[in-house]
């Protein structure tokens, strides 16, 4: 291209400046340090203000744990997920050289999920076979019947979507895990201060019993207000409305760790540049973002093909369940059955509702809000060390952010 423009006495086109990830751009960052640190040692100048990543260590597991209040404070819904089979993880012993969270397929997590697993789809299977069995053979083939039929016959599709979209990802959320425990015990070290989730482990219990509370509630809804529904049909729906709701407590506690982990870093970052020596602290606090990023998108790895068919079930249960309620009411009034299609909807509006609003909260925390206090920094306050320091570390990520 360069040659055909020459050639032709037009100017050549500029070089395409590559997009890096934030591994690839850490790296990069990385080198260009360590080959300026170099050029100032052959120089014979100082290298007191150069700073090269250090490299990870191993940390003592006990204080890894000391330290890990995600995990002390969200411990009671893992035991949930391990107890319904949902996601068994396991908590390894505190060895050294060992992550503290672990999937394994031969544990005996896993096994007690396949059990749990076998149960419940045999229930499943029942259930799934009388409705089908009574919606192609029913004489009274009604609009409103054949909704309903349709709906819960989807929901019951969703149990044999649990190994390929939970399971098989338990590797990425072990490390998704790890990655916490870490983060908290680097944050630890780096302010001399740990990171508290407050109201956390409360809030965690009350979504583990309410999770189960409103799946009982919606079935026996569904039972009193659907003719043809038996009650021996709800214990094939409880463990998976149930389910639904756990997954959305999770990406709601998530979501909200990250909201702040974001403000106790950046709290953290405004005490340090008000000390009288803050050089030494700025880039480790610049790595502290840059993992907290990360940890973000380690999230997306463990956790998108789950909630990707999780909102595809929600978003095709609403559209039906709508237009279900809305046409048999145009058609021939409202009843009781058109009441508990609008139950159904509200539901599932609600999930998507808290999924969206948390993925928003979050992502704002880590990326704007932290952004924003970065920016408003007052660089005259400070020497002129932590100022250098500042605008090399920090400033080329807060344009990356705004680009």
């Amino acid at each position: 291209m360069s040659f055909w423009a020459v050639s032709r006495g037009l100017t050549p086109p500029g070089k395409v400046a590559p997009k890096l990830n934030p591994n690839q751009r850490q790296f990069l960052e990385d080198e260009l340090r360590y080959r300026e640190k170099l050029k100032m040692l052959a120089g014979g100048n100082a290298v007191d203000d150069m700073y090269v990543r250090k490299p990870d260590t191993v940390d003592d597991p006990h204080e890894l744990d000391k330290h890990d209040a995600f995990y002390d404070t969200t411990k009671s819904l893992l035991v949930l997920f391990q107890i319904m089979g949902v996601m068994p993880i396991h908590r390894n012993p505190p060895i050294k050289n060992l992550p503290r969270t672990e999937y394994s397929w031969t544990s005996k997590q896993v096994m007690w999920a396949i059990f749990t697993y076998s149960c419940q789809t045999t229930i499943v299977v029942l259930v799934l076979r009388e409705r089908v069995k009574k919606f192609i053979t029913s004489p009274d083939k009604r609009f409103d019947e054949a909704i309903y039929n349709v709906i819960f016959i989807s929901l019951l599709f969703t149990n044999f979507l649990l190994p390929v979209a939970s399971w098989r990802h338990g590797p990425q959320v072990a490390i998704f895990k790890n990655m916490w425990t870490n983060y908290q015990y680097k944050f630890y070290k780096t302010t001399g201060s740990s990171i508290v989730f407050p109201n956390l482990y409360v809030l965690t219990y009350s979504l583990c019993i309410f999770s189960w509370l409103l799946s009982i509630a919606i079935n026996l809804s569904q039972y009193f207000l659907q003719p043809d529904f038996r009650l021996w049909y709800t214990f094939a729906y409880y463990p998976i409305i149930a389910m639904l709701n756990c997954f959305c407590s999770l990406w709601y506690i998530n979501c909200n760790a990250f909201g702040t982990a974001s403000r106790a870093l950046s709290d953290a970052l405004q005490a340090t540049i008000r000390d009288g020596k803050p050089a030494q602290k700025l880039t480790e606090y610049r790595h502290l973002w840059v993992d907290l990023s990360h940890m973000m998108q380690q999230l997306g790895r463990a956790y998108s093909n789950m909630y990707g068919m999780y909102c595809l079930v929600i978003f095709f249960t609403s559209i039906i369940a709508t237009y279900g309620s809305i046409s048999e009411i145009i058609d021939h009034g409202a009843t009781y059955k058109e009441v508990g299609l609008f139950v159904i909807v509200f539901y599932c509006m609600c999930l998507l509702y808290i999924i969206c609003n948390e993925a928003h909260y979050a992502s704002r925390k880590v990326g704007l809000d932290f952004q924003t206090k970065l920016l408003n920094i007052n660089l005259t306050a400070v020497d002129s060390q932590p100022r250098r320091r500042w605008i090399c570390c920090w400033w080329p990520l807060t344009r990356i952010r705004q680009s």
